[in-house]
């Protein structure tokens, strides 16, 4: 093979863009290639860089630096792709692919276009000092076709938080996905030859086009009218205070009270997402390859069964991927059935309904996700579901009824801040004209409570710590004794307390009152007394 000269390219790739360096070195005997290109860590997406080498010796095709079994499986689609897209593979040189750094984990197909760059420019098909300047991530099909890539979103959030100017190459679904984020360059490409065509030496190249983001249509609706739930007043006045304050609810009633119909049509009393908030999710969505344009600044619903596991609801394996929790990241998480779920997976929601973070931790290394989410939780009152029913009569011993709610720790309780009670629904009521305010009203009323909060003091009510609440929360002497007497006579915790007293203020602000009045803390507290353990 003669000996390669790889300089840095004389014309900037893609319109304006000065290569900072080539890093290409060959001798008669061996060459070196360098592709920049981004793993996903957690949310994270850090820098991986990509180290080809080609030599003389026994052929071969190692691949190295920490790569799960989705990595090493690149070498027989990058052989399949380059032979047929009429490109020339190595095949009597020993090849060498270094991912560094080498104790990151790497997974996925993401590399496969990075390490068929690497390899062209190499073996001095390509010019290696377009490179310098880009990052690329694909999976190629055997015929060299790209196809997208998990966390293109993860990807572009990273490159925008570093400050990197190096615009993105992706396979065309995954670009168009990156593109929402403002300030980014990204390039798109739908075949292996595309990107080639971009890299080739002087002015044969032809420049990749820019991505454009997926259109962001106005979508209906899909949540159903509030209105369609016939009576359950109480109810209703519960989901508007928590959509105001954005507060967790625990639903408890017999079977076919309406918990469910009240929990699917909660998303649709709560404000679109801003911007930043959108990002977010889609970013986390993205992850698992569940974002969907069309839905864009819509509040995500997450309703997983009652049999998943805690490593479902939280995330968890190897590498640490997203549970229902962070897949529900500004959105809802509806748990049906609650004490059917394993104690396990419900004790776990402990800790992010707290901060709105998961860290999932692992021997080698640890993984953080948001988990900013609203729980809707609903539960039958008793094994059979009847107890204190009208309707129906329980045929559950108080033994029973004690164990089943039981299921659901005192600990975790203390941690939803109103406890509904759905009671069964006679014929009158079914029978008669829809009542109540429509969704939409419902929802205005919650927006400007929520601007409010935000006004006076930067968070929703749900998210007032110790000194916010001392700061922000101004009560009425005979309402501040109203609540403390009661908190005595019922055992509450500290926690209790203060979620007692966010709750109220959510309630004045729905009034538009600037100090919290006793009638304020008696509704607060009629939405603490539906379980024992609250």
């Amino acid at each position: 093979m003669a000996p390669l000269r790889c300089q840095s390219a004389s014309q900037p790739p893609f319109g304006g863009l000065v290569v900072a360096e080539a890093r290409c070195h060959d001798r008669s005997d061996m060459s070196l290639a360098v592709v920049h290109s981004r793993a996903l860590d957690g949310l994270d997406a850090p820098e991986v860089t990509v180290e080809v080498h080609l030599a003389n010796g026994l052929p071969s095709f190692t691949l190295v630096g920490l790569a799960d079994t989705e990595v090493k499986e690149a070498r027989e689609r990058v052989r399949a792709a380059l032979l047929n897209s009429g490109l020339a593979f190595p095949h009597n040189q020993r090849i060498t692919v270094n991912l560094a750094p080498a104790d990151l984990p790497k997974e996925s197909g993401r590399f496969d276009l990075p390490i068929a760059l690497g390899i062209l420019a190499a073996s001095g098909q390509i010019d290696a000092g377009r490179l310098a300047d880009l990052e690329f991530a694909g999976e190629l099909s055997l015929a060299g076709d790209l196809r997208p890539v998990r966390g293109a979103l993860a990807m572009a959030l990273a490159a925008r938080h570093e400050g990197r100017e190096r615009p993105l190459v992706l396979p065309d679904p995954s670009a168009r996905e990156a593109a929402l984020i403002e300030g980014l360059q990204v390039r798109s490409a739908k075949h292996l030859l595309d990107v080639v065509s971009a890299l080739l030496p002087g002015d044969a190249a032809q420049p990749l086009s820019a991505a454009t983001p997926w259109p962001r249509p106005p979508t209906a609706p899909r949540w159903g009218e509030l209105r369609d739930v016939k009576g359950q007043a109480a109810a209703k006045r519960a989901l508007e205070v928590a959509a105001a304050g954005q507060h967790s609810v625990l639903l408890v009633g017999p079977p076919g009270a309406g918990k469910s119909m009240l929990a699917q049509r909660f998303a649709g009393l709560l404000p679109p997402l801003s911007d930043e908030q959108a990002l977010e999710s889609a970013a986390v969505l993205s992850l698992v390859g569940r974002f969907d344009a069309g839905r864009w600044r819509e509040r995500v619903l997450r309703a997983p069964h009652h049999s998943a596991s805690a490593v479902a609801l939280v995330g968890g394996g190897s590498p640490p991927r997203p549970g229902e929790i962070s897949l529900a990241h500004h959105g809802v998480l509806f748990l049906d059935e609650w004490p059917e779920f394993p104690r396990a997976a419900l004790e776990a929601l402990r800790e992010p309904l707290e901060t709105g973070r998961i860290t999932i931790s692992r021997a080698a290394r640890q993984a953080e996700f948001p988990a900013r989410f609203q729980l809707i939780a609903a539960m039958n009152p008793c094994p059979c579901g009847h107890a204190g029913s009208t309707l129906r009569t329980c045929r559950c011993s108080s033994d029973m009824v004690a164990r089943y709610q039981g299921r659901i720790s005192g600990p975790l309780l203390d941690r939803i801040d109103l406890q509904v009670e759905v009671p069964a629904v006679g014929p009158e009521a079914l029978s008669a004209l829809p009542d109540g305010d429509p969704s939409e009203a419902v929802a205005e009323r919650a927006a400007r409570a929520r601007e409010r909060q935000h006004r006076r003091q930067g968070c929703s009510n749900a998210f007032l710590d110790s000194n916010g609440i001392d700061t922000h929360v101004a009560i009425e002497p005979g309402a501040a004794q109203f609540m403390q007497a009661t908190s005595l006579r019922l055992g509450w915790s500290a926690r209790g307390q203060h979620r007692l007293l966010r709750v109220a203020r959510t309630i004045a602000d729905l009034a538009g009152a600037e100090h919290i009045g006793v009638g304020h803390v008696a509704e607060a507290i009629q939405y603490r007394r539906v379980l024992a353990a609250g």
